[in-house]
This record gives structure tokens, C-alpha cells and sequence, in this order.
């Protein structure tokens, strides 16, 4: 639960600010979306879900997972709520490790733990792109990507600060602030914050400290050049670590383990991480027709880690007791990214083309060095989980008894052509990519070194359509391709195969004249080939190559302004999801982090009158059914519902020496309900 209170400074006689703050067209043809195209989602033949940042505001979300968690087909904190430290979740059935921040790759460390993370408060919407995107991103899940696009710098002068205390002795401080420079060509925006948050489990914490200043340079009316900064520091990111399935989610008659267990130790355990990211985007419109855009980033970033792990033969289910393993990993990386995009329309008879002309390309360097740890004190092996004592390890008993160095590069360059038809009411989509990817991984230890070395090129398409009749049905069809190259060594030492999928998509979309209405329904079906899997019998060993996933399901969502001060949007979500060849023992099972349904309704109230007047009340319902609990589908966990609220009060409306002041409410889970995710039996 949280407590906001926030205060808007505004400059000469503005009395009231737009919630829905305008996003910046950069050039004629280009938006800054997941699409790099300049047609509105209710024009384009694809689903896509778009997060506002009214939305994110009113559900005070803290992370991308948390802002997530009302999208259709997405199935976030897939590690679990009290890991923090990733944004983690399953788009369509398939994970989705690796986001977009303003249309460039938030690079990771492949195999590792080291990825940026993007603080809501440096958000100004998040966007889900549903099926393949390779044809303008290049590597990727067939189920689709999350984009998050930046607060940019505003000629309209607007400070915000904001102060917060919640749940867990919660302190948060933040600021806001944009405008002009005086009379000159430049545009500012500054953005920081500071938190700090006891974990949800035991003897952890969170803390975290981001600066996000940017600034905008109009040179000439054609010519605009931005420059970007996004510095975090969390000194402390809570807990990486799980718990078995036996005395959580079904019960064990010699005991029982509860939200706030720790497997840890308090000696010991810690998480540090530090990301640096610099950008700039330069956009020059050379006629009315073609603009040119420059996207780029350099990315440096750290993670050093102190944790403990357990198998599943390490745990005795009749007494509790958890044998735990003590390990550490320092990782680095530095990485550059950077996209060029040519757009432009044309008109051969009376047909409209927006075309789209990109080359982009990436690369990343980094390491990681692992180290394993044994301890001469017995009391330390024999953690019950039961009675959970957390202060058992004397690190000075501690002996290094392993180290492993994984030195890691990738580079990968694409080109790409998009072409947006417009002929009357029917749009067409057509456009294809090739791509040249390049990954090594040298791993070394005392025993000696392996490598990975793994070099693929790649040609991806797309081709869909969208007719809009004239009482605002638009039916629409689209096909498209993907890969994902696979990183790693398989059982034999052998680099894997690229993941390739495909998905066809056929729906409908309805947005009534007035907008107050506004729906898409979609069936979809996806099929993967050489797929990676994570083995049962080995979940901590090399992962299986070989097996198809054909998976197909049904999206469906809704917004209606039900009067000029309500609205009510809602979605359901089937899929139907199963490994069908290659891997005999997996055959016919469905992988983990894969609900048949999912639901979801949220609503938006704003009274208007009375002693409430300037009320916000908003509330929601989050439903996700039942999982597979590990890759051979032994158990299952448990469905979950959860209730979210969120009540805000503008105080002006009360007293108007109090203008541009505001308080707000939000209780995420409500009504404290228990709910889980399972890597496997052991790890929950």
C-alpha cells in the first residue's frame, strides 16, 4: 500500500496541466513506437496494447513488470513478486527477457543477471507489440515485445515533486520538472528520484537512486537533436532466491513457510547494480515527404551479487532442512546500439505508401566471474525452512572452493524495408529484414576453457492487412516471421540452433465515431521450431533442442466510457500451448508460465461535483488461472484473482491556496492474497 502526496509548480498563469501528456512526433513518417510507423494502433493489422501514463500514475506502479499486469496475453513477475531485480515476463506464452527503451535494446548479459531496468518514473507510456517483430527489431520471441518511450523535454513549463510512504517502511522522493530554456531553441526535461524499501521477505532491502535529465536542441524548423542520460544505482535489490513448492503451495504436515521465508543469509546475501546509459536522436526532415532518423545508445553497467541456491535433492520434505549452496557473480558489460531510419511517402495512383528505409546495429561486451564457497560451520547446511534462522553463516569460515570466468560478446547488424499501403479504407503492411548476428562465449575455469562461438544470418517478413468500414469495424490479417538466436552450449558441447517461429493472426477492431467505445478481438496461432527447453530431469544442467511448440489462442479486450467521468476497460486472454515433437519426454506437455486463461478489469471514476469534487477512484481485478509448476508438468500452481485501488484527491478543489497539489491512495493486492510462480518443484 501507498501513501502519495505530490505538488505541480507551474509557470506564468497555467492553472492546469494535461494528464495525457502530448508525445513528440520526431519527422513527418515517424513515430517513436514499437512499430516505427506513423499509423495509429487502431489502423494497424496487429494487437497492440498501449499503457498510458495516466494509467501508470493511477496504479502507482514501481516497476515494468507492475505496469504490465493489465495487458492482455502478459504473464509478468514470472520470477515471482519479491524478486525485484528483473523485468521478467511472458508475452503470448512465451518469455519476454529483453525490452526496448525508446525503440533501441536494453542490452543483458546473455546466460547472466546483469540487465538495466527502466524506473516508471522515467516512462511516459509502455507499449506491447503482440507477434513477431524481427522485421524491424531482428532477434526476438514470436510472441512479441514491450517498448517504454521516455518523458521528453516539453516547451511548456511544469515541475511536479512528489513524496510517498507505503507498505514495508516505504520512503520515496521524486521530482519532475520540463520547460523552455528562456527564449532560446533548447527544451530541458530533469527527472530523479530516491527509494528505499524494506524487501518482502526477511532481513532484505530496497534501495534505489535514478537521474534521468535530457534535453532537446531545435536547430532549424527542420533539424531537432536530442540528447539523453539515464544513470540508476540500486545498492540493494532485495532477494534472487526461492523456496521448494512442499509447505508453500501444498502443505506438508511437518511444517509450513510464508510470504516472508528467506532461503538466504543476512551475512551473506546481497545484490548491487549500477547502469549509465548516454543517447542522443538526431531527426532532419529534408521535404514534407522524407525525414531521417538517428536512434543510438551506450550502455555501462555492473551487478555484483552474494546469493545461495539449492537443488532439489538438497531438501529433506520430513524435516525441512535445506542444504544451500553459497556462490557470487561480479558481471560487467558495456554496449552500443544505434538505428537509422529513412522515412518517406510516396503515391502511385491512389494508393498512399509510407516507406521505410532502416539499418541498425548492436553490439555488446561483458563478463561475468563466478565464484562457489564452502564454510566449515555445519549449522549453516542445516537451515530448516520451517524455522528459518537467517544469521547462521560466519563468512570468516568461508573458503573459495571454485571460480569460473564467462567472457561474452555479441554484435549483431540489420537491415530492414517496411512499406505502410493506404488505398482508400484498406491498409497493407509488407515488409522484410536481414540480419547478420555473431555471439562467443568463452568460459574458464582450473579445468580448462569452452567456447561457444555461434555466427547466423537471417531473413525475416511480414505481410498484413486492415480494411475500416465506415461504422468503425476493421477487420485485419497478418503473417509474420521470427528468430531468436540461442546462446549457450548444448549436452554435447554443441552451440544451438536459432529458435524460428511464425505466427498467422486474424481479428477484428471497432472504435466508434465518438471514441467512447473502442475493441479488438484476435485468434492467433504460433508455431516454433528448434525450441529451447529447460530438461526436468537436469533444470540446473544444459537445456534440450529439438522440439516444436505449436500454441494458438484467443484475445479479446474492451474500453467504453460508460459516461463523460467513468470509463471500464476489461480483457480475456485463452491460450492453448504444447510441445509437440522433438524432445520425446516433453511431447505433448506445456511449458511453465502458461495459464489457459487470464482475465483482467479496470475501471476509472472521476467525480465531478460535491465535497468530492476532483476525486479520482480507480479499481481493478486481475485474474490468471492455473500453471504448469515445472517442464514435466508433475503439479500445478495454483490460480490466483487480486484486487487492486486506488482513490486520489486534487486539494485545490478544497482550498485553492492548495492548487496544484494532490494525494493519492493505492493498494496493489488488496486483500493480501498468497499467489506464486514455479520454476520447478524445488524453486518456487
Amino acid at each position: 500500500m501507498v501513501l502519495g502526496f505530490s505538488t505541480v509548480v507551474l509557470a506564468e498563469t497555467t492553472n492546469n496541466v494535461d494528464s495525457t501528456e502530448t508525445i513528440q512526433v520526431l519527422g513527418e513518417s515517424y513515430r517513436n513506437t514499437a512499430a516505427k510507423k506513423s499509423l495509429e494502433a487502431q489502423e494497424t493489422p496487429q494487437a497492440i496494447t498501449t499503457i498510458d501514463s495516466e494509467e501508470l500514475d493511477q496504479r502507482g506502479v514501481q516497476s515494468l513488470n507492475q505496469a504490465l499486469r493489465y495487458a492482455p496475453g502478459v504473464i509478468t513477475e514470472t520470477k515471482g513478486g519479491a524478486v525485484t531485480m528483473y523485468d521478467t515476463c511472458s508475452i503470448r506464452g512465451f518469455s519476454s527477457e529483453q525490452s526496448y527503451y525508446d525503440g533501441l535494446l536494453l542490452q543483458s548479459l546473455n546466460g547472466w543477471n546483469l540487465q538495466p531496468q527502466i524506473n516508471p518514473i522515467a516512462m511516459q507510456q509502455v507499449e506491447v507489440f503482440k507477434g513477431p517483430t524481427s522485421i524491424l527489431y531482428g532477434s526476438m520471441p514470436p510472441s512479441g515485445m514491450v517498448n517504454m518511450i521516455a518523458k521528453s523535454p516539453q516547451q511548456e513549463s511544469n515541475t511536479e515533486f512528489n513524496i510517498a510512504t507505503g507498505s514495508r517502511n516505504l520512503i520515496q522522493e521524486s521530482f519532475d520538472s520540463t520547460g523552455q530554456i528562456g527564449t532560446s531553441n533548447l527544451s530541458y526535461r530533469f527527472i530523479g528520484l530516491a527509494k528505499q524499501q524494506d524487501g518482502q521477505v526477511d532481513g532484505t532491502e530496497e534501495q534505489r537512486f535514478v537521474i534521468a535529465p535530457s534535453l532537446d536542441w531545435q536547430v532549424t524548423d527542420d533539424t531537432l537533436i536530442n540528447f539523453n542520460l539515464y544513470y540508476q544505482n540500486d545498492p540493494e535489490m532485495g532477494m534472487n532466491s526461492s523456496l521448494p513448492a512442499s509447505g508453500m503451495i501444498y502443505s506438508n504436515a511437518n511444517g509450513s513457510t510464508s510470504s516472508s521465508t528467506f532461503a538466504g543469509d543476512t551475512n551473506w546475501s546481497s545484490f548491487e547494480r549500477e547502469v549509465l546509459m548516454l543517447g542522443y536522436k538526431v531527426d532532419h526532415k529534408f521535404s514534407d515527404s522524407w525525414s531521417f532518423l538517428q536512434n543510438a545508445r551506450y550502455t555501462d553497467s555492473s551487478l555484483s551479487q552474494k546469493n545461495t541456491y539449492h537443488l532439489e535433492s538438497g531438501f529433506e520434505e520430513t524435516t525441512g532442512d535445506l542444504s544451500r549452496n553459497i556462490y557470487s557473480t561480479e558481471e560487467e558489460s558495456k554496449g552500443f546500439v544505434i538505428d537509422n531510419q529513412l522515412s518517406g511517402y510516396v503515391y502511385t495512383g491512389d494508393v498512399e505508401h509510407n516507406l521505410l528505409f532502416g539499418a541498425d546495429y548492436q553490439k555488446l561486451e561483458g563478463d561475468s566471474v563466478y565464484k562457489e564457497y564452502a564454510t566449515s560451520e555445519s549449522r549453516f547446511y542445516e537451515f530448516n525452512i520451517f524455522n528459518a534462522n537467517n544469521n547462521l553463516l560466519n563468512t570468516n569460515n568461508m573458503s573459495e572452493v571454485y571460480e569460473g570466468k564467462d567472457e561474452i560478446s555479441v554484435e549483431q547488424l540489420g537491415f530492414y524495408f517496411q512499406d505502410q499501403m493506404r488505398w482508400d479504407r484498406l491498409v497493407v503492411i509488407a515488409g522484410g529484414r536481414y540480419d547478420l548476428y555473431k555471439s562467443k562465449s568463452t568460459y574458464s575455469d582450473a579445468y580448462g576453457s569452452s567456447e561457444s562461438d555461434e555466427a547466423h544470418g537471417q531473413f525475416s517478413y511480414r505481410l498484413g492487412a486492415l480494411y475500416e468500414f465506415d461504422n468503425g469495424i476493421a477487420p485485419f490479417a497478418s503473417f509474420a516471421t521470427s528468430f531468436e538466436p540461442a546462446t549457450g552450449l548444448n549436452a554435447d558441447g554443441n552451440g544451438f540452433n536459432p529458435e524460428m517461429g511464425q505466427q498467422v493472426e486474424v481479428g477484428i477492431k471497432h472504435q466508434t465515431a465518438d471514441r467512447r467505445f473502442n475493441s479488438f478481438a484476435s485468434l492467433f496461432h504460433i508455431t516454433q521450431t528448434d525450441s529451447l527447453t529447460y530438461n526436468p530431469d537436469d533444470p540446473w544442467g544444459a537445456e534440450l533442442q529439438g522440439g516444436g511448440i505449436v500454441f494458438q489462442g484467443v484475445e479479446l479486450q474492451g474500453k467504453m466510457y460508460l459516461t463523460e467521468s467513468w470509463d471500464v476497460t476489461a480483457s480475456y486472454t485463452f491460450i492453448d500451448m504444447e510441445i509437440t515433437e522433438g524432445i520425446d519426454d516433453l511431447e505433448g506437455t506445456t511449458p511453465i508460465y502458461v495459464p489457459k486463461n487470464s482475465a483482467n478489469i479496470w475501471s476509472n471514476y472521476n467525480f465531478n461535483r460535491g465535497s468530492l469534487d476532483g476525486t479520482p477512484l480507480s479499481a481493478g481485478v486481475r485474474y490468471v488461472g492455473e500453471m504448469q509448476m515445472d517442464g514435466a508438468n508433475s503439479e500445478m500452481v495454483p490460480e490466483y484473482t487480486v484486487v487492486d485501488l486506488s482513490i486520489g484527491y486534487d486539494l485545490g478543489a478544497a482550498n485553492p491556496s492548495l492548487e496544484g497539489a494532490s494525494v493519492n491512495l493505492i493498494a496493489n493486492n488488496l486483500f493480501d492474497k498468497k499467489y506464486y510462480s514455479c520454476f520447478d518443484t524445488a524453486n518456487c
